[in-house]
């Protein structure tokens, strides 16, 4: 009897502590990435070679189970955020993953015509049309729609970028329908949607869905930025700066490390990010020798304040730079002495 009370008891608690490991909790962790080098993953065609290196960083982020958040709570450098904190309202994960993937889209393209403006070089876009980010629900395109769907014609409309959509449909009234022509997975559809007053603002109509431009960069000479699955927008600084580096003769790396982060415009102006202390963990790691962070216009909560903390507490010998714009980094860039080959 005791021995069947001693197996039944086992096989209890072996359920609930794998239990444990696929019950989600409603919070999101984040914990030092990765330092990646940026030349295998960036080819401009004939570009030149560099003796150091240029490195993306990231931060880990994922859905809590209980055994992620408890070990947050007592680990340095792993933080703990509310969901609701991460998604946007209505947003499923599906949804914010693709935004993710969106938002380092674009950052590859402001980092290529960044770069290649600065190179003195020509860059054109070519309109694809309306990438659908979230569909909200509830509203007419619910159960039509998906994230990730290319909206390209709407009643035998082509649009030359999202604003265009939006006016069109915005002079739609509640009850009127529109027909749209959509590629998913490269296949082509089609939908007759009712046009439907929002929930939460009733003055406002549409059929519910958040979007952004879907549009491809033409440049010569060609470059591919094969990024995989990583997503967000905080490695648009460094991908400037190495395909810059490869556009050009003079060697900007001059032999040494160089990792960082920092959103980028289409002008160059480099912005703030998340996870910076994961960041700086990541690179201190991957034995990066300097580490380029935005600055925010020396603002008291800055990344660069930030990331200057987490350098002295973790004692790590890496130089911490200030950046406010893509040119600050390539000034600094000039201004640095070559590396000594040991």
């Amino acid at each position: 009897m005791r021995k069947k009370l001693f197996i039944g008891s086992f096989f209890l608690i072996a359920l609930i502590l794998i239990g444990g490991m696929y019950i989600s909790l409603p919070y999101y962790i984040s914990k030092p990435g990765m330092a990646k080098e940026l030349a295998p993953i960036i080819k401009v065609e004939n570009g030149y070679k560099e003796k150091g290196n240029f490195m993306l960083t990231t931060v880990r982020m994922g859905r809590a189970n209980i055994y992620s958040y408890l070990e947050a709570k007592v680990k340095d450098y792993e933080e703990i955020y509310p969901a609701e904190e991460i998604l946007n309202p209505h947003e499923t994960e599906e949804e914010y993953n693709l935004r993710q993937l969106h938002l380092m889209d674009s950052s590859k393209l402001n980092a290529i015509e960044t770069a290649y403006r600065k190179a003195g070089l020509e860059v054109n876009y070519k309109y694809k049309g309306i990438y659908v980010m979230q569909v909200i629900p509830d509203m007419p395109a619910a159960g039509k729609l998906k994230a990730g769907d290319r909206i390209f014609e709407v009643d035998g409309v082509k649009f030359t970028s999202s604003k265009e959509f939006i006016d069109y449909v915005g002079k739609k009234q509640a009850g009127d329908k529109v027909n749209l022509t959509y590629l998913r997975k490269d296949k082509e559809k089609t939908e007759e949607l009712s046009i439907e007053p929002f929930k939460e603002e009733p003055k406002r109509a549409g059929i519910g869905i958040s979007l952004v431009d879907d549009k491809e960069i033409d440049v010569d000479p060609e470059v591919k930025v094969n990024t995989a699955e990583i997503g967000g927008p905080s490695a648009g600084l460094m991908f400037s700066l190495e395909i810059y580096n490869q556009l050009t003769k003079k060697d900007f790396t001059k032999g040494y490390q160089i990792a960082g982060t920092g959103t980028i415009d289409s002008e160059g102006t480099v912005g703030p990010i998340g996870g910076i202390e994961q960041k700086i963990v990541a690179a201190d790691k991957a034995g990066a020798e300097i580490f380029f962070a935005p600055n925010e216009q020396g603002a008291k909560d800055s990344n660069y304040r930030a990331a200057l903390k987490t350098a002295r507490d973790i004692k790590t010998n890496m130089k911490i730079v200030p950046i406010d714009t893509f040119d600050d980094a390539i000034t600094y860039l000039e201004k640095m002495p070559g590396k000594k080959e040991s």
